[in-house]
């Protein structure tokens, strides 16, 4: 008997022998674990090494043994080289056991404390067979739940996944009765946000998200994340974002990192679908049909040195801030590969609710007093208007994934499948249904062949009054494959209604703050002179800021008590900066901070507030209009503070570009993403995402920030443009057909002149990429000459010209259209990203280079 292990082993061990004698006999204890007692033994009857695993029995009193043995028998039936088989289970003398094959070798656990970080190759094989082992299961509904490097052994170099059905047994026979004990199934550092949350319906996914975690750990070396206990560690995996592999392990190529971000989403809908949808991409790595760089040594400090590359085109054209105020987003033009810190023109970083434009359209707002909560909905099941009732499944399914994806929402309360059923085809008024289910919204929609395709359509209706609000959307896609028809229907009307509901719950909070219906009234009149300045002359726009000004000035007088119309006169202030240039902006800053002040002193935690002098702190940073060093720096260190406070997580993004703090924007980005509860400014956020990744020199992470954009928001400039810059990058291949298409889907979409001509710039490099240089040149200089003071006053896209040029070979106009942009931004310090950025690879090559940096 092995006198190492506790007098608790002993006890167990001796009623072991003595329940299986005659068909096992057991030679030593291997180990202890979380939940059981692990030993070597002899199966007598096929003389081979077996690992007999018996559950401690506080856990076996917990689970009872019939359901227990009768789950875990299930798990029999699995047959994959990477699954480690059952071979038995029991009960013995009050002992739960199974017995599983004896692996003489190590666990993943064992190889990644030896090795601490993994060749890439071994890291992306291993991870491949675990998600082979993982697609195979799936498919016949068995989840693992407990994926970790102590449960993968490592046999011959593959991998082999053991314990597949253990906790899914443990929590199918007894969930709730494991929590009363204190015990969890799953692991916390591998453990999925949902699972941590205890959700019941846990599927494939969560097995996918604890692999991506266990394949940062294998290239990495560390677990993602740390904490002093379990429940802190799981707080982290469902609040946080892990720093990119690449920072911590710079030969770690893009294509790796990508599977790693996609696979540990916080969300189960932006992981793979599959495990099978992972495989394929491992498979794409390690057969080298994607890029796979062995080192990148000087990595580190590109990627640092590029986020404030374009830092000021992030939001920066005071003729595009009014659309930016407008829609209480971030303008959405990209930072010029050029600027080295953020831009002394007025970066107006729009506060993400300081401009909301609430009750947009005709349609009814939703009511307050004693009224049906908006924020409680209730998806009626989708009318299927096929004659034949064809399309009935796809109805079913289409409301049943709505259901599924609002529910997510945890600002929303979603009735149930079971709650809504009732109401099938039924001819009840709205309004009486919203009673019923007390529900504020009800979403209506139905399905119905056209032609070839079906047509899906959705629209909200007001629970308390059953008028259709002004929310409607509708889609006409193929029947090739119904299956994508019902999941691209409801990614998209689950995020054009989380977008409608966002702004009605925020219209329905306004109403609430104050008892003053002028107050409130003149409000929406300010809001409504606001967001028409978009595409107004200077002039024009400076008439309607004073407008605005002025009923807002009205409202506090209304109501004196109410934040609100100070908090707008700020931002009003703020946007008039952005239309001055120098020492004329100054007052216009400090009136706006004095405004937030004003606020703050009555309510020191009002976030909006909060986030208001946050963003006019930081751009007046940014604008360098002041006489005292010392007091500028404090301004970007107070900003910062102001909008941590704020939790205004989109402006940080645009703070830590200014510090050269590349994880830090890319952090801010990611939560500003999360923290987007209805998508209101999913556009904003997307871009930023977009722009983080392209910077980062993560293009294919890139590529799917743009594809989601243009999912979401499939008219907004910026998610078309996106295409153009990725065939620049070297992941992609240029392709001069799909160019054209793009730039004439900007004609349609009505993109203002800068956009088009920096998307013709684009398409030009795209030709000259495919070789097509007399053509490349011809565009080159079309859009050139499309350069007009107007269109370009801060010679921004003239850099971008730059760029395009010297990717195609013409190094010497590149240069002397960078001196160009140079000597048009006297203000700002272009050293380290010319000294590091890769846009500017090809330039810093050239003989004529110092012309440029001036060394």
């Amino acid at each position: 008997m092995d006198d190492s292990q506790p007098k608790e082993t002993d006890e167990i061990r001796t009623k072991l022998e003595a329940a299986l004698a005659g068909t096992y006999a057991i030679e030593r204890a291997l180990g202890e674990g979380g939940m059981a007692f692990v030993y070597l033994a002899n199966d007598v009857k096929h003389g081979r090494e077996v690992a007999i695993k018996v559950l401690k029995p506080e856990l076996a009193a917990s689970l009872g043994g019939e359901r227990f043995l009768r789950e875990i028998r299930i798990t029999a039936k699995l047959q994959h080289p990477n699954i480690l088989p059952l071979y038995d289970s029991g009960e013995a003398d009050g002992l739960l056991y199974y017995v599983m094959p004896f692996v003489r070798g190590e666990s993943l656990s064992d190889l990644i404390a030896r090795e601490k970080q993994l060749p890439i190759p071994d890291a992306v094989q291993i991870a491949r067979e675990v998600a082979e082992a993982l697609g195979y299961a799936h498919t016949y509904g068995l989840v693992h739940r407990d994926i970790k490097p102590d449960n993968i052994m490592m046999s011959n170099g593959h991998a082999i996944v053991a314990d597949f059905g253990i906790a899914r047994a443990m929590s199918e026979a007894g969930g709730d009765k494991l929590t009363q004990t204190g015990m969890a199934v799953g692991t916390p550092a591998y453990m999925s946000p949902e699972q941590a949350a205890g959700d019941p319906g846990v599927d494939g996914r969560t097995d996918i998200y604890s692999l991506g975690c266990m394949l940062y750990e294998m290239i990495v070396g560390q677990i993602p994340f740390t904490g002093p206990n379990a429940m802190a560690i799981m707080a982290r995996h469902t609040m946080d974002h892990i720093t990119p592999p690449s920072i911590m392990r710079m030969s770690v190529p893009p294509e790796l990192e990508d599977v790693v971000f996609r696979s540990m989403e916080k969300t189960p809908a932006d992981r793979y679908r599959t495990a099978n949808d992972m495989v394929e991409d491992l498979k794409a790595i390690e057969q080298g049909r994607v890029s796979v760089p062995t080192a990148r040594a000087s990595q580190m400090s590109m990627r640092q040195s590029q986020v404030g590359m374009r830092a000021s085109q992030m939001g920066m054209r005071a003729s595009q801030m009014g659309a930016a105020i407008t829609t209480g987003e971030f303008a959405p033009r990209r930072r010029w590969p050029l600027v080295a810190g953020v831009s002394a023109a007025a970066v107006v970083v729009v506060g993400v609710v300081g401009w909301i434009a609430f009750g947009r359209g005709g349609g009814p707002s939703l009511t307050v007093g004693g009224a049906l909560d908006n924020r409680n909905v209730a998806v009626l099941p989708f009318d299927d208007l096929s004659r034949d009732s064809a399309l009935g499944y796809l109805a079913d399914g289409i409301t049943d994934g709505l259901i599924n994806q609002l529910s997510r929402v945890d600002e929303l309360h979603v009735v149930s499948r079971s709650g809504v059923a009732p109401y099938r085809g039924s001819n009840l008024p709205r309004d009486s249904i919203g009673r019923a289910l007390h529900s504020g919204t009800i979403v209506v929609g139905a399905v119905e062949p056209a032609g070839k395709d079906v047509r899906v359509s959705a629209r909200l209706v007001d629970g308390n009054s059953g008028a259709d609000l002004d929310a409607r959307v509708s889609f006409q896609l193929p029947r090739s494959d119904l299956l994508a028809v019902r999941d691209s229907v409801v990614e998209a009307v689950a995020g054009f209604l989380r977008q409608r509901i966002g702004k009605e719950v925020r219209f329905q909070t306004m109403r609430g703050e104050t008892r003053s219906a002028e107050a409130w009234s003149l409000v929406q009149r300010g809001l409504r002179v606001r967001r028409e300045t978009g595409d107004m002359s200077r002039d024009a726009q400076l008439a309607r800021f004073a407008r605005a000004d002025s009923l807002f000035r009205v409202a506090s007088v209304a109501d004196r008590n109410w934040p609100e119309p100070k908090i707008e006169m700020g931002w009003v202030a703020l946007a008039h900066a952005g239309l001055e240039s120098g020492r004329a902006a100054r007052p216009l800053y400090e009136q706006a901070i004095a405004m937030a002040d004003t606020v703050l002193a009555s309510y020191p935690d009002q976030a909006r507030a909060l986030e208001l002098r946050g963003t006019a702190r930081f751009n007046y940073y940014t604008a360098k209009i002041t006489d005292n060093p010392t007091a500028w720096k404090q301004l970007l260190t107070d900003a910062q503070s102001d909008l941590q406070a704020a939790g205004a997580h989109l402006t940080l993004t645009q703070v830590y570009y200014a510090t050269d703090n590349v994880s830090g924007a890319l952090i801010e980005a990611q939560k500003a993403y999360e923290a987007d509860a209805y998508l209101e400014h999913a556009n904003a956020v997307i871009g930023r995402l977009f722009w983080t990744a392209i910077d980062l020199q993560q293009f294919g992470t890139a590529d799917r920030w743009c594809s989601r954009g243009a999912e979401r928001a499939p008219t907004d400039p910026q998610f078309v443009e996106c295409h153009l810059w990725l065939m620049m990058t070297p992941k992609f291949e240029p392709d001069p057909g799909r160019a054209w298409d793009l730039l004439a889907q900007l004609d349609t979409l009505g993109a203002n002149q800068a956009i088009k001509a920096e998307a013709r710039l684009l398409v030009g490099g795209i030709l000259g990429r495919a070789n097509l240089l007399d053509s490349a040149d011809h565009v080159l200089n079309r859009a050139h000459e499309e350069l007009t003071p107007e269109v370009d006053p801060n010679k921004e896209i003239l850099a971008v010209e730059a760029m395009v040029r010297s990717k195609v070979g013409q190094q010497d106009r590149a240069i002397d259209l960078l001196k160009q942009a140079v000597a048009a931004n006297p203000d700002h310090d272009f050293s380290s990203t010319f000294n590091e950025s890769w846009w500017w690879d090809d330039l810093r090559k050239n003989p004529r280079w110092h012309e440029v940096t001036g060394n």
